[in-house]
């Protein structure tokens, strides 16, 4: 389907319009999950592409583009929130433009421009590669445009990309989702499933690699079902040790399998495949089967915890983390407790706990027995602490040990008082790490060996001593420090001097 406010209009993608934007400014505000995150850097790059260039910090961009989230409580409340500041802004900002992406506006369509008649452009989740001309016609028509496509319009991955990270990369291996789970909106939303074939996922990948990026991350809304489209029920192991072939490539993470299509050939690429790194997430959603059954997922809690059992056989020290939903409608007192006894048992390094809240237009927004709010925020704080109690212990099994960290763009919120700079284990837990007077300082991406001493719950420490400090530089921070010179002008510090931390990524805290 495609709309247009007040008139019909030719899509896009048969009328291009090849805008000049040279000298305006952008800025992309991102709500939502890691999909967002990948089409926001797709959205910058393309926006770049057309002239456009990133807002210095403190001024007034000239296109704000919000790209948005429906699964999240309160998405659209947070996005009208914002609409609604910015509307005497733009009156006061000459040629400025708004525009609304992501799941929302492919949920609520014309309804964006009903209630912010202010917003310029409203564009789906399909297609991404439309903004720039659909940017160009509102300001030549003086009207919304609002165009949603119920299919791919191009796979996002082969639009320009301006990455936020020089060492660290997500790639999309699919996009949309095949599952029916009742409390999910994202089907409807990002459409069923549609996979890249394996050849141009490795080509992007080595690419990456020959400009300087050292970890990947695999993305889709279901990765272990790689391959349904193509017919190859092993096609995600078969990338997964393709990966490994990858000269430079170091680091390998992929997210989200789904516990009902996890098999064990992923088990055995992960366990053989050196640059597969020792880490999980694994959604659990509830440990109670009946709770499960309702939401649709098919898999019971003896399944997933044996799902974990494998990992753990071949991989003694992987960290798992799931998502966890607590409140669902029917849950009971009992079936709380099961989820309480699953999440012990399964010893998550951390978990992304919500309260369930109800999403228009899924199954389970429907449901009867919705439970009373006072009741789902008890059980969500007993929910927290018990798992803030497990991240704590299973965080102080890394004191003692010798870990490579990749440095980080973020050193921490206390970062000035410590002066400790930040890196991620092969798990991918944080460790903060001081770096011993008169030793080299490291640049992001490149990595630094160290011994644990301390760790809280959801971070570990290293305090080392110049013998036990090791740095490894690497072509990533060869490409952090290109990235500096080009965007400051000056040279970047040498070996010993203060670090400049760049620009910080977005990763929701646990």
């Amino acid at each position: 389907m495609t709309t247009t406010a007040d008139a019909p209009q030719t899509p896009a993608a048969t009328a291009p319009i090849v805008p000049d934007n040279t000298g305006r400014t952008y800025e992309v505000r991102t709500f939502g999950c890691q999909m967002n995150v990948h089409d926001s850097e797709r959205i910058s790059g393309l926006l770049e592409s057309t002239g456009y260039r990133p807002v210095a910090e403190g001024d007034q961009a000239d296109l704000v583009v919000f790209n948005t989230c429906a699964v999240r409580e309160n998405a659209d409340n947070r996005l009208y929130g914002n609409l609604g500041n910015l509307r005497n802004v733009k009156q006061a900002h000459e040629g400025m433009q708004i525009a609304v992406g992501g799941c929302l506006a492919q949920k609520d369509q014309d309804v964006i421009v009903q209630k912010a008649p202010w917003v310029d452009v409203v564009f789906g989740t399909h297609n991404i590669g439309s903004l720039p001309t659909l940017l160009e016609r509102a300001r030549h028509n003086q009207r919304a445009e609002v165009e949603l496509l119920e299919s791919l319009e191009v796979f996002p991955s082969t639009l320009p990309t301006k990455r936020e990270s020089t060492h660290s990369a997500w790639v999309s291996i699919s996009v949309g989702c095949n599952n029916t789970c009742t409390f999910c909106i994202v089907p409807s939303l990002r459409g069923k499933e549609k996979d890249r074939r394996p050849g141009e996922i490795l080509q992007e990948i080595k690419a990456l690699v020959a400009e300087g990026i050292v970890e990947v991350t695999l993305l889709g809304q279901n990765v272990n079902t790689y391959g349904v489209e193509f017919g190859d029920r092993g096609a995600f192991a078969k990338l997964l040790r393709a990966c490994g072939e990858i000269k430079g490539l170091e680091r390998v993470r992929f997210t989200s399998p789904h516990p009902a299509s996890f098999t064990d050939d992923v088990i055995d690429a992960m366990a053989e495949t050196p640059n597969v790194m020792p880490q999980l997430h694994m959604p659990l959603q509830s440990g109670s089967d009946k709770v499960l059954k309702d939401m649709r997922r098919s898999y019971r809690s003896k399944k997933f915890l044996g799902i974990l059992q494998k990992v753990r056989e071949r991989m003694p020290h992987a960290a798992i983390t799931t998502d966890i939903i607590v409140g669902f409608p029917g849950e009971t007192d009992e079936d709380f407790e099961d989820t309480l006894r699953v999440v012990e048992a399964s010893r998550f390094s951390s978990a992304f706990t919500f309260q369930y809240s109800i999403r228009p237009g899924t199954p389970a927004g429907e449901m009867e027995d919705q439970v009373p709010k006072q009741k789902v925020q008890e059980r969500f704080e007993r929910l927290v602490a018990l798992q803030d109690r497990i991240s704590a212990e299973e965080m102080k099994t890394l004191v003692g040990t010798r870990q490579e960290l990749m440095v980080t763009e973020q050193s921490g919120s206390k970062a000035g008082e410590t002066g400790r700079l930040a890196g991620r284990a092969p798990d991918h837990r944080l460790v903060h790490f001081s770096v011993p007077a008169g030793c080299e300082t490291p640049r992001p991406g490149d990595f630094v060996t160290v011994t644990v001493t301390d760790a809280a719950a959801f971070f570990a420490i290293a305090d080392p001593t110049a013998e036990d400090y090791l740095v490894r530089r690497s072509r990533a921070g060869d490409a952090w420090d290109r990235a500096q010179a080009e965007s400051c002008g000056v040279p970047t510090p040498g070996a010993g001097g203060a670090t400049s931390l760049g620009m910080p990524s977005l990763r929701p805290r646990s």
